[in-house]
């Protein structure tokens, strides 16, 4: 990492009406900033199909978005909003209906309080707290009393981001969702994913453009600004993911025909660099488990070559994450554009295309 490098080099200042609130009336109607070049140039998500050429491997995060957030109150009558991060998965023999959240509550709920969660329909179901969990017991552990996604999908909220000012909406329900969306755990949209249309996608395979998926989780901690002035210092949040074996040998298919590998969203990026990490000839194979990879610029990329990505919040490891694909430099000069040129931020707003810079490959 260049120690040049300061948390200041990754803010910029955001006027808050550039912050989309709702999405476009149409997935694909979004504007694309063509950042391949040494200049910017200001594009619709419709040309996506000219910056693309027959043999390139689409690679999307096929995670399904949660209906994450729970609102409910303590015997005392005290509110508590609930983040659901993680879905435990169940143990080899029985069941377990356990799930990490988040807890915003007056006082922090002791082990072995109940929490009552209640849904729009007057239902609802009593929650057991088991403790603390995670980066410095930032998470509770909670019992449910059956299927955790039931619940959820019965219960819960849209989780949308915090710069999102409304109460979700059946328009939210809709649109905070891929339409490759296929294995629930996400708290966050891989937003990136958001501009596709089963026209787009049709149109792209049509041209010889390839797809394959992955799987990576999004949690609530993709929108926590890093606080900690040397970025070596900063803990970065666990996601879980998952690199297939039919991903793996798409990638490994497209590279030897001359295509390049191509991540819709940083999420299916992290993924990608990740299993290149844990492989020992640093090539994508098949493996899952949690990640918590904090990409840098100085960060020796090996799985893809070009990206497709939304606006990232100021001060946050997704910003850091681009810098150090496109050039931190290159990537300031793409944001003032942005700001400038009044392009929509966020989960809800417009996207980049991005190259890998020349320099930031793994030697050899």
């Amino acid at each position: 990492m260049p120690t040049a490098l300061t948390l200041d080099d990754f803010d910029y200042a955001l006027p808050a009406e550039l912050i989309a609130q709702h999405p476009l009336p149409e997935r694909c109607a979004s504007r694309l900033l063509d950042g391949s070049g040494a200049w910017p140039v200001d594009r619709q998500f419709r040309d996506l199909p000219q910056l693309l050429r027959a043999g390139d491997l689409l690679v999307f995060n096929d995670t399904r978005v949660l209906r994450a957030r729970l609102l409910g109150e303590k015997p005392t009558g005290g509110a508590v909003e609930a983040l659901v991060e993680r879905v435990l998965p169940p143990p080899a023999a029985g069941e377990r209906h356990e799930v990490w959240a988040h807890l915003r509550a007056s006082k922090s709920p002791r082990p072995g309080s109940r929490i009552r969660f209640a849904g729009a329909d007057g239902g609802g179901f009593d929650a057991e707290v088991l403790g603390r969990v995670g980066p410095e017991e930032s998470l509770y552990h909670l019992r449910f009393p059956s299927d955790p996604l039931a619940l959820l999908q019965r219960f819960g909220h849209v989780p949308l981001p915090p710069y999102i000012t409304h109460a979700d909406t059946a328009e939210d329900e809709a649109r905070y969702q891929s339409v490759l969306a296929a294995r629930p755990g996400a708290v966050a949209a891989p937003t990136a994913s958001l501009h596709f249309d089963e026209a787009m996608l049709q149109t792209l395979a049509a041209r010889g453009v390839l797809r394959t998926t992955v799987t990576l989780h999004v949690g609530a901690g993709t929108f926590q600004p890093v606080r900690a002035e040397r970025l070596a210092e900063h803990v970065m949040h666990s996601e879980w993911f998952e690199v297939g074996e039919e991903a793996s040998l798409a990638i490994a298919r497209a590279r030897g025909a001359g295509g390049r590998v191509v991540a819709i969203g940083t999420t299916a990026m992290r993924a990608l660099e990740s299993a290149a990490l844990r492989s020992p000839t640093h090539v994508v194979e098949p493996c899952r488990g949690d990640t918590d990879l904090f990409i840098t610029p100085g960060f020796a990329f090996r799985a893809v070559d070009a990206l497709l990505t939304n606006f990232h919040l100021p001060r946050s490891t997704l910003l850091m994450l681009v810098s150090a694909f496109a050039g931190h430099a290159h990537v300031r000069s793409l944001y003032r554009h942005a700001v400038e040129a009044r392009y929509r931020f966020f989960s809800y707003g417009d996207c980049m295309w991005l190259v890998r810079a020349e320099g930031s490959g793994a030697p050899g």
